[in-house]
């Protein structure tokens, strides 16, 4: 999975909430708005929205003469996809791991032991 660009990270954040409030899917026009202070025009949206598409991190549906568009998963998901991609990439996923392991605050890495216990 490629990492997202600034304009497609800001459009799934919108979508993301959308499905963490429980509005589910939005319309180009309910991104935008949700936009609004970067005054994107509507091509614009639309055309990062089928990018995304392309990439299978949104879905399409038609609702009458609407398109409305979700999050395919959930940010947590798509995070923990990356973060396997970059492992992947590694020549030495321990070392990897360790590395990463000790560059996070205390806090975080007894989480991630209680997590694994």
């Amino acid at each position: 999975m490629r990492s997202l660009g600034e304009l497609e990270r800001a459009v799934m954040e919108v979508l993301w909430a959308a499905a963490h409030d429980g509005r589910g899917e939005l319309t180009a026009r309910d991104v935008q708005e949700a936009l609004a202070d970067r005054e994107l025009a509507t091509t614009t949206v639309l055309t990062v929205l089928g990018r995304l598409e392309r990439k299978q991190l949104v879905v399409r549906t038609r609702d009458g003469r609407a398109h409305h568009y979700r999050a395919t998963a959930s940010r947590e998901d798509h995070v923990a996809e990356l973060m396997n991609d970059a492992l992947d990439g590694a020549p030495d996923r321990g070392a990897a791991l360790a590395r990463f392991l000790g560059s996070i605050p205390d806090e975080e890495r007894r989480r991630l032991r209680d997590l694994l216990d």
